[in-house]
């Protein structure tokens, strides 16, 4: 038994600690590149002394992303990047068994959520991790005094690459931003085999259904869409896409599925999922259109893709009938299931994504941080790309970890394609 560590942070129980390390080590053997760089980091210290906060999922893969940097000499503080992602046993252990400060509980209200990210600020840190942009953005409201100090920080999600790049064209952003989302080894694996398998696995925990022969409504057809449509569709599910990108939506057609304006799809559907990262993609009219038990679920970042508040004033009765399913019965008695509370359901009714899929999402996060510390100047407050040498390593160290070997160019072939001169 490992020597306890005194409580650093605010978490529900510190006797939660035994479990998560358990959890966590299970995560981690699912996780091999990660483990690599882990290995790494705690030989070189490219971290060492750095302050790093981090407003994550704290969830099992997390904490191993957590322990690397640590590893690699980081001052690590995380606080939770969703009200009900938190897992509280994870929590527990990178508190109690590893020293990591957490401020995260699952099931937090917002005014102890905001606590939180303050706490996370405190530390003054150099970098900064985001999951859905709420760190920084706090820091350019309430910390401006730390934005000059800190050299940069990353960016896990879409709806935070959103905010962050509507905060570059506005002038606003005052540090430069990795955007780890739009890494391929990120966005064409977490986006969609992590969000695709999740999300059903979160609907169907909370929901015990039957996905053959249901007819499911995809809300947005970007990466995590797809993944959501192909799965579903896996399961036996007719699914129907709505979009309102004229090209993804002709992707939408050539997949399969059925295409139409969500006032039309609300008619049909009787499981409806948002992954758009839009607010109110699922309003007062679609409500009305729905038949009598649909039930409504969101899988963006933040709970605004269905107007909550349009569905309570709606509504004569509110119950919970399981963890996680609410009804709404309406004045002409139909009744509307929202799942746990239109947060993300992947992480409040399941545990999100698999580890084998953040293994190399978080094996960005854990270069891009040891990339930015070797900064010889701060560079300009921008949004950047993942540099295409960090994601080209995550792929080819997540090839070797799984015993695949792919060609390589011989000299003939690098130098054909490096020139001009042959044709026809």
């Amino acid at each position: 038994m490992s020597k306890r560590i005194a409580i650093q942070g605010d978490i529900k129980d510190p006797s939660l600690a035994a479990a998560g390390m358990l959890r966590i080590e299970w995560a981690s053997r699912e996780m091999p590149v990660l483990s690599s760089i882990q290995e790494r980091f705690a030989r070189e210290k490219p971290l060492k002394g750095m302050r790093v906060s981090g407003c994550l999922h704290i969830t099992t893969e997390t904490a191993n992303l957590a322990v690397a940097l640590k590893a690699g000499g980081a001052d690590l503080v995380l606080c939770a990047s969703n009200p009900l992602s938190t897992q509280d046993d994870v929590a527990a252990a990178l508190v109690a068994e590893h020293g990591i400060p957490v401020y995260a509980i699952k099931g937090e209200d917002n005014e102890i959520y905001y606590r939180h990210i303050n706490a996370a600020l405190d530390h003054n840190p150099a970098i900064t991790l985001d999951d859905g942009a709420d760190l920084v953005s706090t820091v350019h409201k309430e910390y401006t005094e730390l934005a000059g100090n800190i050299i940069g920080g990353t960016e896990e999600t879409t709806t935070g690459v959103i905010r962050l790049k509507s905060m570059e064209r506005a002038g606003k952003l005052r540090y430069p931003i990795i955007a780890v989302n739009e890494a391929d080894t990120k966005h064409l694996f977490d986006n969609r085999y992590g969000t695709g398998q999740s999300t059903i696995d979160g609907i169907t925990r909370a929901t015990n259904i039957l996905w053959a022969g249901k007819k499911v409504v995809v809300c947005g057809y970007g990466w995590c869409g797809r993944g959501v449509a192909m799965r579903a569709k896996g399961l036996g599910a007719h699914v129907i896409v709505t979009e309102i990108e004229p090209i993804r939506a002709l992707e939408a057609i050539m997949d399969g599925y059925q295409v139409m304006p969500l006032l039309e799809a609300a008619k049909l559907g009787d499981i409806f999922i948002t992954l758009s990262g839009n607010m109110n993609v699922i309003d007062k009219a679609h409500f009305t259109a729905m038949k009598d038990g649909a039930i409504v679920a969101n899988s963006g970042h933040f709970n605004v893709e269905i107007n909550i508040p349009a569905l309570e004033g709606m509504a004569k009765r509110k119950r919970q009938l399981r963890p996680f399913v609410d009804e709404y019965t309406l004045a002409d008695g139909r009744h509307i299931f929202l799942l746990a509370e239109g947060r993300l359901i992947n992480l409040a009714a399941a545990e999100g994504h698999p580890a084998s899929v953040m293994d190399m999402s978080f094996a960005n996060q854990a270069l891009c941080v040891e990339y930015m510390a070797g900064w010889k100047e701060r560079a300009e407050p921008r949004v950047y790309a993942v540099p295409q040498e960090i994601d080209r390593e995550v792929g080819r160290l997540k090839l070797i970890s799984m015993g695949i070997t792919i060609d390589t160019l011989t000299a003939e072939q690098r130098k054909y394609l490096e020139s001009w001169e042959s044709g026809t």
